[in-house]
């Protein structure tokens, strides 16, 4: 797969996850748009193939923080505390 492709997939990807986001979809929106705007200067493959691995990192980090939401939700709805 070619840097091109993993960057167009790892920015829909994030743009997907976005829509559950505490702060709102459009904030999301407008800090992963700077986000990538600020690197799209990048040349050098390993630098991009680092940027890349931040990104699915972050990926991994709103997976497990819509899970605790989830878990936080249920556990609400079951225990009173």
């Amino acid at each position: 797969m070619s840097q091109h492709s993993r960057v167009m997939t790892l920015y829909k990807t994030l743009l997907h996850l976005g829509k559950e986001y505490p702060g709102g979809y459009p904030y999301f929106r407008n800090k992963l748009k700077n986000a990538f705007m600020k690197n799209s200067s990048l040349k050098d493959p390993k630098e991009i193939d680092s940027a890349i691995a931040r990104g699915e990192f972050v990926i991994k980090e709103l997976e497990a923080l819509y899970m605790l939401r989830k878990y936080r939700a249920l556990k609400k709805r079951y225990y009173e505390d």
